[in-house]
C-alpha cells in the first residue's frame, strides 16, 4: 500500500512540476495574464492528478506491484492499445493547445505546450505500468505517445489546421455465448466506462481527412470528411484466447476463435466547421469532434468486403 501511495504521489509531483514548467515557458506573456496562467496551470494539475488517481483505482489497484521494469507488449491486442496511446496523446495535445490559446497565450507557444504535455501526460502513465507486475514500461506505448503528439503539432505548425484528424468510436460487445460474456466481464470490466477503456474488441480508431482543406478551390462542403478506420475482434486475452490459473491449469480456452483486424472506409463530419455564434455550442462541437460520427461504412476483413449501415 505504501508503494502504491508513493507512485501516485510521484506522478502528482511530476505533473505539478510540468505545469509550472508550462508557466515558465510563457513568462514573457503580459503581466495581466499571469494570474490567469497560474490558475489555469493549477487547475490543470488538479484535474490531471485526479484523473490519474481514478485510472489507478480502476486499472492498477487490484494487481500486484513490483520494481521498475520494461515490458515488450508489441504483439498484444493486435496493437489496438498502441493506437489508443496515439489517439490519447493526439487528443490531449489538441485540447491542451486550444485551452491555452483561449486564455490568450501566443498560438505557437500554445501549440508547443499542448504538444509536449500531450506526450508527457500519457508517458507518465508508463510509470504505473513500470511498477505493475503484470505490465511494465513499454517503449511501444511511449512511441505511440510521441507519434500522437507529433501528428497534431506537425499539422498545426505546417498547415495551421488539422487537415487529418484522429478520432475514435466504441460500442459495447455482447455475445450469444455466455462464456465469452463472462470472460469479457472478468478481464474488461462490467461497466460501460471500464469497457470503453479496456475492451479493444469494441474500439475503432479513425483518421479523418477534411476534403476542402486539401482542395480549397473546390465546392466540397467544409464539413465533409472521409475516414479510414481500423479495429480488431475475437480477442479474449492479450496474445491468445487462452488463460491459466496460478497452478498452470487451463481455465479458459477459446483458441478456436480467430483474432481478426478490420479496416473501414466511411464518410465523416467535421463538427468544428458547423457555424455558430454561441461559444458554448462551439466548445461542445470541438470536444465531440474527437469522436467519429456514426455513418455507413465499408468494411474490409478476412479477405471480404461488406457494408455496415452504421459503422462504429
Amino acid at each position: 500500500m505504501k508503494k502504491r501511495k508513493f507512485i501516485i504521489l510521484f506522478l502528482l509531483i511530476i505533473n505539478t512540476a510540468d505545469c509550472f514548467a508550462q508557466i515558465d515557458t510563457v513568462v514573457d506573456a503580459q503581466k495581466s495574464q499571469n494570474k490567469k496562467i497560474l490558475k489555469l496551470a493549477s487547475v490543470n494539475a488538479v484535474l490531471y492528478g485526479s484523473t490519474m488517481i481514478g485510472l489507478y483505482q480502476a486499472w492498477y489497484k487490484n494487481y500486484p506491484q513490483s520494481n521498475f521494469h520494461t515490458f515488450n507488449d508489441w504483439d498484444e491486442w493486435q496493437q489496438m492499445d498502441k493506437l489508443g496511446h496515439v489517439y490519447s496523446a493526439y487528443t490531449m495535445s489538441k485540447f491542451g493547445t486550444e485551452l491555452w490559446m483561449r486564455n490568450g497565450i501566443d498560438r505557437n507557444k500554445s501549440i508547443w505546450i499542448g504538444g509536449i504535455t500531450g506526450a508527457a501526460y500519457q508517458t507518465i502513465i508508463e510509470f504505473l505500468d513500470a511498477y505493475s507486475a503484470q505490465w511494465g514500461w513499454s517503449w511501444g506505448d511511449v512511441g505511440g505517445n510521441l507519434f500522437g503528439s507529433a501528428l497534431f503539432t506537425a499539422q498545426e505548425l505546417t498547415w495551421k489546421e488539422q487537415r487529418i484528424q484522429m478520432k475514435t468510436s466504441f460500442h459495447k460487445m455482447e455475445y450469444s455465448d455466455p462464456e465469452l460474456n463472462k470472460r469479457s466481464d472478468n478481464i474488461f470490466g462490467k461497466s460501460l466506462a471500464e469497457r470503453s477503456l479496456k475492451d479493444y474488441n469494441g474500439q475503432t480508431y479513425w483518421l479523418s481527412a477534411n476534403l476542402s482543406s486539401f482542395f480549397p478551390n473546390s465546392k466540397i462542403p467544409k464539413w465533409a470528411m472521409v475516414s479510414l478506420g481500423t479495429g480488431a475482434s475475437g480477442m479474449f486475452g492479450a496474445r491468445a484466447n487462452l488463460a491459466k490459473d496460478n497452478l498452470g491449469n487451463i481455465i479458459f480456452d477459446r483458441t478456436n476463435i480467430s483474432r481478426k483486424r478490420q479496416w473501414y472506409l466511411a464518410p465523416d463530419i467535421d463538427l468544428t466547421k458547423i457555424k455558430t455564434k454561441k461559444k458554448s455550442i462551439k466548445t461542445l462541437l470541438f470536444v465531440l469532434n474527437s469522436l467519429k460520427f456514426p455513418m455507413p461504412a465499408i468494411e474490409f476483413s478476412n479477405n471480404k468486403v461488406r457494408m455496415r449501415w452504421v459503422g462504429f
